[in-house]
């Protein structure tokens, strides 16, 4: 057992040495075939081959740090004063000061700390202006490529590619709905910044076909944040017909409604649910109550992963120990003050990274950002693999000079 265990070890050491070599050599390539990987969602499809999907996770942010580290190689390394990874350790110590959540151990806690992280570390290296145009039209396409992938992986009968729920079919590619929509959420957001840069056909082409996958994973809040950034931005360019023919589109829908209640927006409307939380509320209250016991520092980066045990009854009922709230895990982890803390940092990052973006395109960035701290009371935004494609966009956009921002699709 101990000779295996060595050996696997050995191999996880020699992958990474080899990612870290053919990164440096073949940067961009190598991070576009990252952003693939993890829109693939092998937790998802791989899970049931190797039996380990929190390993996957794992090997799947890794794989993301050996990349900062081989970018930061190369290109060189930059500050970030208000880098929000910052709150992550704060939370961390806090946590070893106060004494960790039972049940959760160091070793834990520095893998979560790890994991959450990751996904801002991009911002701390210098990433030049080709680099950051290819993983921004990457961001853009991916989506719609994991569905084909997703499609390819249903015909081999290792996967399906949409579900059903209460009648209603939810397109989730390779994965689940709910993490192809925050992928398809990215790469709308990357089109609209896209198409403020040079309105071509193909930044439209990416914009609706993101908009499209959303719709179809049923996924409520992204798809709501889409259709407000879309109206925002027909307004805001006095796109004039295109507001008409989106408006005569809408009360098209209405009149053959019963037709299109195979979508699950649609359908939850039908049965009245379109308000329900989806069991949320039934966590919530477990989360509520670590808080209180500990309001101000909280129990330590991945105390949200032991609050409810994978065992207990609840987590088996609806599938999931997840709190699908980051304000209530954050201030379970952080307490108040480390929760301040990550809201202040995010804010502030956001504010100073897009300051020196063209007036349209600042503007889009800081909303993207309100957009996610809307979802965030609502879903895993932060500890979710969709994170770390979010801010990995958002690090190239801040890296981006500003007369070549966000190059068209």
């Amino acid at each position: 057992m101990l000779y295996e265990r060595r050996m696997i070890q050995a191999l996880v050491v020699l992958a990474a040495l080899c990612a870290l070599g053919l990164t440096l050599r073949f940067p961009r390539a190598t991070c576009v075939l990252w952003i693939l990987l993890l829109e693939s969602s092998p937790d998802a499809w791989a899970a049931p081959l190797i039996g380990d999907r929190e390993t996957i996770i794992g090997l799947l942010k890794t794989s993301g740090l050996v990349l900062v580290v081989a970018l930061g190689l190369r290109h060189g390394w930059r500050r970030d004063s208000y880098n929000p990874a910052l709150a992550f350790a704060f939370m961390f110590m806090t946590g070893l000061a106060h004494g960790l959540y039972p049940g959760l151990t160091l070793a834990s806690s520095l893998r979560s700390l790890t994991g959450s992280a990751a996904p801002f570390l991009f911002s701390f290296v210098r990433l030049p202006q080709n680099f950051t145009a290819t993983v921004q039209r990457a961001i853009i396409w991916a989506p719609l490529a994991t569905v084909g992938f997703g499609v390819l992986l249903s015909l081999l009968g290792l996967g399906h590619f949409y579900t059903v729920e209460q009648g209603a079919i939810r397109l989730g590619g390779p994965g689940e709905p709910a993490f192809l929509a925050g992928f398809a959420l990215t790469g709308f957001y990357a089109g609209l910044m896209a198409f403020l840069h040079t309105p071509t056909r193909a930044a439209t082409f990416g914009i609706l076909v993101n908009f499209t996958l959303i719709l179809l994973t049923g996924a409520r809040t992204p798809l709501a944040l889409a259709v407000l950034f879309s109206l925002g931005l027909l307004i805001a360019q006095r796109r004039l017909l295109l507001l008409a023919a989106a408006a005569a589109l809408f009360s098209l829908g209405l009149i053959f409604l019963n037709t299109i209640s195979f979508l699950r927006v649609v359908n939850l409307t039908q049965l009245g649910e379109a308000s329900n939380l989806s069991n949320r509320n039934l966590v919530w209250p477990y989360f509520q109550q670590a808080f209180l016991a500990s309001p101000w520092v909280g129990w330590g980066t991945g105390a949200g992963k032991v609050v409810i045990p994978l065992t207990a009854s609840l987590a088996t009922l609806i599938g999931t120990n997840a709190a699908h709230n980051e304000y209530l895990r954050m201030a379970t982890e952080g307490g108040i003050i480390g929760l301040t803390l990550l809201v202040t940092l995010l804010t502030l990052w956001s504010i100073r990274g897009s300051a020196p973006l063209p007036t349209a395109q600042r503007w889009l960035v800081r909303l993207t950002f309100l957009g996610f701290a809307l979802h965030s009371a609502t879903d895993n935004t932060l500890i979710a693999t969709t994170a770390s494609i979010f801010f990995l966009w958002a690090s190239t956009v801040f890296a981006t000079p500003p007369e070549r921002s966000s190059l068209p699709a």
